[in-house]
């Protein structure tokens, strides 16, 4: 007779093996929602390669997964900030990585941008409206103290427009109006324009 605590999997193979179940139910969310907003969580257990059950195990409800997906995506495009040197490089060029990670980020995630999808609580940690704009603000600051931005308007407030501006020209992309490439273009002269900058790229 085998005893139960040697057939069962250790504690941390079984933790192994969740991480790596939410893993693949994310990114399957990621790309599942992306494409079609109203797929169903079978959909989303079906492109992961598990099983309804487990995906609910994992995430209770489909909003719950909505959620961890925002948090998730919200995590990733934090730490592409954190890598892009914001508070280190020229003024210009910061703000040049701060629009590419923002690309980066949208190109990654356009569930996020997608008028049409289903509304899904607002997470509680890591929400990107509470961190990304005082992080931009900091830099545009930093330009304006330097005299490479125009310092007539707030940075606050060119925070918010420069953000603004990106998610207009990704809404742009996603009508079909231009493509990404003339967005990315569009975007980055309007935003030296609005901060009064001159360009560097």
């Amino acid at each position: 007779m085998i005893d139960s605590s040697e057939a069962a999997p250790p504690p941390r193979r079984r933790r192994s093996d969740a991480r790596r179940s939410i893993d693949a139910i994310l990114n399957a969310a990621r790309v599942v929602l992306g494409e079609r907003p109203d797929a169903s969580m079978e959909d989303v257990a079906a492109a992961a390669g598990v099983t309804r059950q487990t995906v609910y195990a994992h995430f209770p409800s489909r909003d719950a997964l909505v959620v961890a997906l925002v948090e998730a995506a919200a995590s990733e495009y934090l730490a592409a900030l954190d890598t892009a040197g914001l508070d280190t490089a020229p003024p210009a060029d910061a703000l040049a990585r701060f629009l590419d990670a923002g690309w980066q980020f949208l190109r990654r995630h356009p569930l996020l941008l997608n008028p049409s999808a289903p509304g899904a609580p607002r997470p509680g940690r890591n929400a990107l409206s509470d961190v990304v704009p005082p992080r931009l603000e900091r830099l545009i600051r930093r330009g304006q103290d330097a005299g490479d931005f125009g310092a007539s308007l707030p940075a606050a407030w060119l925070a918010d427009a420069v953000i603004g501006l990106q998610q207009i020209a990704a809404a742009q992309v996603a009508a079909g109006r231009v493509t990404t490439r003339e967005a990315e273009a569009l975007c980055w002269e309007s935003t030296l324009r609005l901060c009064g900058g001159e360009a560097h790229r």
